[in-house]
């Protein structure tokens, strides 16, 4: 039997290109499908969309974790569990990755006669983050290589479920929108996503579907979800190609930056005129002077709304990504930090 994408009691979580209602496209990291039904086997019926890397599905069915390959293209029914005991199951689908890879959603095949439940409520907390391959959780998985420089892989690492980001929104009891891409610096021409062009999160921040190579890019509605928390965590690949902010602080191109960096935390306190924001880079090593900068457009822009925050090892924690313990690390410190801002920040807006 076959529950459709748009049957009402599946539970989405996430930025979503709802374009077409019986076909969702999921392309942000952490976003998912949560559905809880009877019977003793479920199945996925997706349609994969491959840019880069291999392209790899998460889920989570009573609580136990699976990731699956997926085929490059073309539409298949991916098996999920079989043999599960009689009674009531709980299955979450979720992007793993960023948008190396998209994928259509058509809906869960489960056995004839099961019925679908209605979810728990969604948590009423809300954070959004944007950030970079840190964020999305990218080689996380590759746990022998703590401290270290990444292996080569070809995408099987990467899983949004361990990066600081979901982690930290679990801590907080809170949804999760994680507008996180690899390589985003936050200026176009910059950074590593899309060479030799390049494209950064001002050309991201406000989409859905903004692969440049796609020919159908679709604008976010920002009215759909309102975070009680933003978290930007942008400035690591902003060094690529020249490390301006590290080689001439007060120059043209670290000015510019800085002003742009401005624009952009005014742009989302415009958006978002009740939410707290949250200033951060990583652990992942990179020059402390792109910390200064952001700490000084903190400074100037003196907004009780706006603060700056700093990890312990902030910079200096590792060469390569962030692995799972050094995610739940910076997420403890996170958590502790928005903690601390005290609970009249989750409003009821």
């Amino acid at each position: 039997m076959l529950v459709k994408a748009d049957h009402p009691l599946l539970q989405y979580s996430g930025r979503i290109d709802w374009s077409d209602r019986e076909a969702p496209v999921l392309v942000f990291p952490c976003s998912s499908i949560k559905m809880k039904f009877t019977g003793t086997s479920v199945a996925a019926a997706v349609e994969n969309h491959q840019s880069y890397f291999s392209g790899f599905l998460g889920c989570l069915i009573d609580g136990e974790q699976k990731c699956v390959r997926l085929a490059d293209s073309g539409r298949e029914t991916i098996a999920l569990a079989k043999g599960l005991a009689v009674g009531e199951h709980e299955i979450i689908l979720f992007k793993r990755m960023d948008a190396c890879h998209t994928f259509t959603f058509y809906g869960f095949e489960v056995d004839d006669g099961a019925r679908i439940l209605e979810p728990e409520a969604k948590p009423a907390r809300r954070i959004e983050v944007y950030g970079d391959s840190v964020s999305a959780g990218e080689v996380s998985e590759a746990v022998d290589y703590v401290g270290h420089p990444d292996p080569m892989h070809d995408g099987e690492f990467s899983n949004s479920y361990y990066s600081y980001a979901w982690m930290t929104a679990r801590k907080l009891g809170a949804d999760i929108h994680d507008i996180a891409q690899g390589g985003a610096a936050l200026l176009d021409g910059t950074g590593w996503f899309a060479g030799p062009d390049f494209m950064g999160m001002e050309s991201i921040y406000d989409k859905v579907r903004y692969y440049p190579e796609s020919t159908d890019t679709v604008n976010w509605n920002f009215d759909l979800y309102r975070p009680h928390i933003v978290i930007v965590a942008i400035g690591q690949n902003d060094a690529n190609p020249d490390n301006y902010m590290a080689e001439e602080y007060e120059g043209a191109k670290a000015e510019h930056w800085r002003k742009s960096y401005r624009a952009f935390v005014d742009r989302l306190r415009e958006i978002y005129p009740q939410a707290q924001i949250i200033l951060a880079t990583t652990i992942l090593e990179h020059d402390a002077k792109w910390d200064r900068a952001i700490g000084q457009v903190c400074d100037e822009m003196a907004d009780e709304h706006v603060h700056h925050f700093l990890y312990r090892r902030n910079g200096a924690g590792t060469p390569g990504h962030i692995r799972i313990s050094e995610a739940e690390e910076m997420a403890e410190e996170l958590t502790a930090f928005i903690d601390s801002l005290g609970d009249e920040i989750w409003g009821t807006y």
